[in-house]
């Protein structure tokens, strides 16, 4: 396991008990096993991030809504994550937590566009098309918002994923996030414009 601070973790038993409170959905017979951790995503470990992007299929990008001509170049976008990194943490752009499984890194979660003390906009990705549609991105979700808002002190997230994506639509709303509007925008600088849904999920939601 790579070193990246404080660790939030959910264990088996843990994950049973999260079903009952109805933090994961129960309604999957293809529910997760084993420890789910989140943790922060050290700045030289970016490049988990980086090739995520540019090593992905057009079709991929495209159910995502990134334009691969808009992404940066892999030296220049790696340099501002660390640059970012460096700054007070209420000073911060950007954030991420590695997803691991039994110790293995199988995705992440970012933060956008963040307000300390207020709201930020959240991001969601598995890194193996085969570990996708098998109930690891609920957990993943509620323990990256719950660490988020630690970190951030933030009293909201939002989301908003292309309206199209129909995976990170469904964890969201399967982790607690509420439903807002549909509407079209440009959600980043390596993205078109693109109808995107937008949910919102408040910290008081959050199971303790």
């Amino acid at each position: 396991m790579s070193d990246g601070g404080p660790y939030l973790v959910l264990t088996a038993t843990a994950m049973d008990e999260a079903r009952q409170t109805g933090a994961v959905d129960t309604s999957r017979a293809d529910r997760p096993t084993g420890t789910l951790t989140v943790r922060e995503l050290a700045a030289s470990e970016m490049g988990i991030r980086i090739r995520y992007f540019h090593d992905a299929s057009d079709e991929h990008l495209e159910l995502m809504g990134v334009d691969r001509a808009l992404l940066p170049p892999p030296d220049e976008w790696a340099a501002t994550y660390v640059a970012d990194a460096a700054l007070p943490r209420e000073q911060r752009a950007t954030s991420s937590l590695a997803w691991e499984l039994d110790g293995e890194v199988v995705g992440f979660s970012s933060l956008s566009e963040i307000t300390y003390g207020d709201e930020a906009f959240f991001h969601l990705h598995l890194l193996d098309a085969g570990r996708r549609h098998r109930g690891l991105g609920v957990p993943f979700v509620r323990l990256s918002a719950a660490r988020f808002v630690e970190l951030f002190a933030l009293r909201r997230l939002l989301s908003e994923p292309n309206a199209f994506n129909v995976a990170p639509n469904r964890t969201l709303q399967r982790a607690g996030f509420r439903y807002v509007h549909t509407h079209v925008t440009t959600p980043g600088s390596y993205n078109p414009p693109q109808p995107v849904t937008r949910w919102v999920l408040d910290a008081d939601d959050l199971v303790p």
